[in-house]
């Protein structure tokens, strides 16, 4: 499979990665500009943009931008200065590297929050064709074929009639943020009185879904949920900001001092049941060789 493939394959599944692109390469290093990879949440990395020991820091500063979402162009040469830093920019020494430089540009690529669309009324096809734009993945399904997950940003039934109790019912057990029905406030209340849950979650039901705005057409209605989704959702980052993918722990190679990231991907072993992360299967033989030598001072 090409890094294109899987990196496609990735998209389509849902699943966050870093795309990394060799921007500059300078003898003798062996990667070239052009070459590409994708380093997965678990630091596995499909592709080229460097040997092993540039590889190493590739998966660090990958797995970071992966956790910050903020994409980096990361400088490996020879007898930098470790990790220093510049705005959007970082520059590390690599002390395995046989000499040249190479400048990687690493792009996070995480998912857009989905939300889910049931029914095919006007207003949730205004609904679909707004979301794009907003940054979300809008998915738009019949009401009973709809499957909310618990990562879900939003789900609105604007189905008049069609399937909404389920679909409401199982967002508000999942803890979806944001549940939006489109009805008018006496119907609306009549189906939230059918749901079968407490009486917190009906509370979280937003119906009539949207800000008032006055909206009349389709189009403004859907206008108008959207700004009430947009605004809950900024609201509840500035109550708690979203962790996004959690921090990969950085670690020192105790043979060559390079920082690595402490993932199972990472060349590593465990003596006497401590565990110690290396840059590459050269620094693991030799610390193999006498692990003494490299234990940390007491």
């Amino acid at each position: 499979m090409t890094v294109t493939e899987r990196a496609t394959e990735l998209v389509r599944s849902r699943v966050p990665f870093v795309q990394a692109t060799v921007v500059r390469a300078q003898r003798p290093a062996s990667a070239h500009a052009g070459d590409t990879a994708v380093i997965r949440a678990d630091g596995v990395i499909d592709g080229f943009v460097g040997g092993t020991c540039a590889e190493s820091s590739v998966r660090e500063y990958g797995l970071m931008t992966l956790s910050t979402n903020e994409p980096l162009l990361l400088r490996i040469v020879p007898g930098a200065e470790p990790g220093a830093a510049e705005e959007g920019a970082v520059t590390v020494a690599n002390p395995c590297l046989s000499g040249g430089s190479v400048e990687i540009f690493l792009e996070p690529r995480v998912p857009a929050p989905r939300v889910l669309v049931v029914g095919d009324s006007p207003v949730a096809e205004a609904l679909a064709s707004l979301g794009g734009p907003l940054g979300f993945a809008v998915e738009r399904v019949p009401g009973e074929d709809a499957a909310p997950a618990a990562d879900d940003a939003a789900l609105v039934v604007a189905s008049h009639g069609r399937g909404e109790e389920p679909a409401l019912t199982a967002a508000l057990r999942l803890g979806v943020p944001y549940v939006g029905l489109v009805a008018s406030r006496i119907r609306g209340a009549a189906v939230l009185a059918s749901l079968d849950v407490t009486d917190e979650q009906r509370s979280r039901v937003r119906s009539p879904a949207g800000l008032d705005i006055g909206g009349r057409t389709a189009a403004e209605i859907a206008l108008s949920i959207w700004a009430q989704v947009v605004a809950e959702r900024r609201a509840a980052e500035a109550r708690a900001p979203s962790p996004g993918t959690p921090a990969t722990a950085r670690v020192v190679d105790p043979v060559c001092g390079m920082s690595v990231a402490a993932v199972d991907a990472s060349p590593h072993v465990t003596v006497d049941g401590a565990t110690t992360w290396f840059c590459c299967d050269g620094c693991r033989s030799t610390f193999l060789t006498d692990p003494a030598r490299y234990a940390p001072a007491s």
